[in-house]
């Protein structure tokens, strides 16, 4: 019996030693992989925008001088920063106060005809009077009372017109001053004048109605700068005012900036049926900053719907479909099924399925790498 325990003994021994052998010989040569620890930390769960955004500003305005003219003066240029009222253009005024000083002396004239009329009216009225009293006495006819009473009639009439061609002669006046004010573009409000389009010397002339003419100048309100940006319509019912968005701005690559959601419109886009979507407002917290911006510049906006702090996250691109992580254990590649929480294009919250400080593999773009593969960690990459 001892003979055969040792026989059997034996026999174990020899077959474990020739798969241990053969296992050795046709181990396969491990691979280097990349890897991230799997550690605690912030995540947020954000949407962006579908198509590119742009910065605008709400008071922004094409100016050009409401007639046509030669400019004589254009005080600014561009870049420069205007305050409400000041001069931007000034046009030929010459016709249009020579209008203006004919009307006003034509004021003059009315004036002084309206005062003689409304005396002789006065005049013909006491002596319309007087013919009463002496009516009365019957010391005057009944045709020369008649006479009298429609001379009386009469200057009073003649008193009311001239009094109205005064009224006339002002109204003409304000029109004179009026058509003399449009040959001077003011600034509606304070801003930078963004394009200055004329030189002196220049003629320019009004759009006609339905004909578009390029404006000479461009004024932007520095302080109205925003983000608007287009959101996918199936994000809209979760983005509200208020919320935290992140910013950035193509003038300024590896930058974001702080911002928050101050509006969301009220309708869905359909310009593409195929890509419908919901224009937001983002406002920058740096305000200073906001106003160095050009309008036009293209724009991206990440909003924060929701943040979870001091949770287990790993890096996004580590995630593998259908919820599915690589891991090292023992210098295998493991795959490990994970449950995920919230998430961005950075991070995955991870709820249960590996632990903080497993190591999960970053390098999945390596066609020798595969689930049960010796492995050897190449270089810890930081998350």
């Amino acid at each position: 019996m001892e003979t055969w325990s040792y026989r059997i003994l034996f026999l174990v021994g020899a077959v474990a030693l020739v798969f241990g052998v053969r296992a050795w010989l046709f181990e396969p040569e491990p691979v280097a992989v990349k890897v991230v620890w799997a550690e605690i930390g912030r995540v947020e769960e954000t949407v962006t925008n579908s198509r590119a955004g742009t910065v605008t500003a709400r008071q922004r305005a094409h100016l050009s001088a409401e007639i046509g003219g030669r400019v004589i003066s254009v005080p600014f240029e561009k870049g420069d920063m205007v305050k409400k009222g000041d001069i931007l253009l000034r046009l030929n005024d010459a016709s249009e106060k020579a209008t203006l000083e004919r009307t006003r002396g034509d004021l003059v004239v009315v004036k002084a005809q309206g005062n003689r009329a409304c005396l002789e009216a006065d005049r013909a009225n006491r002596e319309h009077a007087r013919f009463l009293d002496l009516s009365k006495k019957e010391l005057v006819s009944i045709d020369e009372l008649d006479r009298v009473a429609s001379k009386a009639h009469a200057t009073a009439a003649a008193c009311q017109a001239m009094k109205a061609g005064v009224d006339r002669a002002q109204a003409a006046i304000q029109e004179a001053q009026a058509q003399l004010d449009k040959t001077v573009l003011r600034a509606p409000f304070s801003g930078i004048l963004g394009e200055v389009q004329v030189d002196v010397g220049e003629w320019i002339t009004p759009a006609p109605p339905g004909v578009p003419i390029p404006a000479v100048l461009d004024l932007i309100d520095p302080t109205s700068i925003y983000i608007s940006a287009p959101m996918d319509e199936v994000d809209s019912a979760k983005i509200h005012t208020q919320q935290e968005a992140r910013v950035t701005i193509d003038p300024f690559p590896g930058q974001a900036f702080k911002g928050h959601v101050s509006e969301v419109s009220a309708f869905v886009s359909d310009v593409e049926e195929q890509n419908r979507t919901v224009d937001i407002e983002v406002e920058l917290e740096d305000r200073e900053f906001a106003k160095t911006l050009l309008p036009g510049t293209s724009a991206d906006v990440e909003v924060i719907l929701s943040v979870r702090e001091n949770v287990l996250r790993i890096p996004r691109p580590a995630l593998l479909e259908g919820s599915k992580v690589w891991i090292v254990k023992q210098d295998r590649l493991v795959e490990q099924t994970i449950q995920v929480g919230l998430k961005n294009w950075d991070y995955v919250e991870v709820i249960s399925g590996i632990q903080e400080g497993e190591a999960v593999v970053s390098s999945l773009d390596r066609a020798d790498v595969e689930v049960g593969h010796p492995v050897i960690i190449e270089e810890m990459t930081d998350t």
